[in-house]
């Protein structure tokens, strides 16, 4: 990206994604040609149902899973809602105890403290320094009342792959003939990096974003194996089987589809591209700038994600010289209206008060290249240094 002889560097993917050009073609025609509302009866609404069965078939296909365990919905926090809250209710009658961990999106903390103050019990896994949960702690908290589990794929923030499949398989080995605990991931961030079959993950729900995919915002996608109960928590009409009523937002699905369809078909390939880069970037940061330290393991992380901690600084300070310089970043997630402050995420690794307030992530894309990579470079050490020069911790 280029305004004048600005370079302009947008390393902040994680918090969302531009429309890829191909999935925009695919929606164009939902605007305003195919537009009638998918439950009417008539021809013109069959011909909207038909474009949405055929987004589901496509997704369900992705995940391995059968067309009615998709639910559309609007994005990653209605999805980690709805089944969190949801599934709590269906089975409170079996229990009140719910596991999930200290570094869970806002989406899914946020649903366990409202269940906390209506009488659950909610276990918080602490996670080790490098960000990882031991699906061990899992194994130890289950207990013979525990109805809900929720651990995400790939965190958001430090970018650490979670082990789903070992602690679904140790969910299942405790659950055997019941029809709980349940496990519920959130794959927001998965989706455009890892293999997101439900079949080989073993869990019971997932959620899914297309604001992280190159899909529209406003589209997801929430997976309900067959059998799992979950009680609704919109109501009006009786869309998504009961589980997700209002109309159907036809151009939004068909926009996730794609954007799945794309995601899936060229990871791998971005994958290998990507991860040079992100190593390229962390090699130089950590090399060169002083107390400078990686926030979260450095093999298990998604491939656009360098999440680092500064000694001494405020990250909100960081962001805006970066900033003025034409590079966007982030201080961790972005889906708190606008707040910046200490991540709850970097303060569950441990580290000391001077460090968590310095967190500044980049997370890379399908536009990024070696020449941005650099130029983070050449830019960050200078801010860095000017910063401390007048830091009240006295870094020098």
């Amino acid at each position: 990206m280029r305004k004048a002889d600005k370079h302009l560097v947008y390393l902040d993917n994680a918090a969302a994604t531009p429309v890829d050009p191909r999935v925009l073609k695919a929606m164009y025609p939902y605007f305003s040609e195919v537009f009638a509302n998918p439950s009417a009866v008539h021809q013109f609404g069959q011909k909207a149902r038909r474009v949405v069965d055929g987004a589901r078939e496509s997704v369900s296909e992705i995940l391995e899973c059968g067309r009615r365990e998709i639910v559309f919905t609007s994005g990653g926090t209605e999805g980690n809602n709805l089944f969190i809250l949801g599934a709590a209710h269906a089975y409170k009658k079996n229990g009140q105890h719910i596991i999930t961990t200290k570094i869970e999106h806002d989406s899914v903390l946020k649903p366990m403290m409202r269940l906390e103050a209506e009488g659950f019990e909610v276990t918080y896994l602490d996670v080790a320094e490098n960000g990882l949960v031991k699906a061990d702690s899992v194994k130890a908290a289950l207990r013979d009342d525990t109805i809900l589990i929720s651990v995400m794929y790939a965190n958001n923030e430090i970018g650490t792959i979670q082990p789903i499949a070992e602690i679904a398989e140790i969910i299942k080995k405790r659950r055997g003939k019941k029809e709980y605990p349940v496990f519920h991931a959130d794959a927001c961030q998965a989706a455009q990096y890892l293999n997101i079959s439900v079949r080989k993950s073993g869990v019971d729900a997932m959620t899914l974003n297309g604001g992280k995919i190159y899909g529209p915002k406003g589209s997801g996608v929430l997976f309900i194996k067959e059998g799992v109960q979950c009680l609704p928590q919109i109501l009006g009409g009786g869309q998504e089987y009961g589980m997700r009523s209002g109309t159907e937002n036809a151009p939004a699905i068909v926009g996730f589809a794609r954007a799945l369809e794309i995601a899936q078909s060229e990871r791998v390939a971005e994958v290998h591209r990507l991860v040079p880069l992100r190593n390229w970037l962390i090699e130089g940061v950590l090399r060169v700038i002083p107390k400078a330290r990686l926030n979260g393991d450095k093999k298990m992380r998604l491939p656009n994600n360098a999440n680092f901690s500064f000694y001494g600084i405020e990250g909100e300070t960081i962001l805006m010289k970066l900033d003025l310089c034409g590079i966007a970043a982030s201080a961790g997630s972005a889906c708190s209206a606008g707040i910046i402050g200490q991540s709850h995420v970097i303060g569950a690794l441990g580290s000391p008060e001077e460090w968590t307030h310095s967190a500044t992530r980049f997370s890379f894309g399908r536009g990024t290249t070696i020449k941005d990579v650099n130029f983070v470079l050449e830019r960050l050490p200078q801010i860095i240094k000017e910063l401390r020069e007048i830091s009240p911790f006295g870094v020098l």
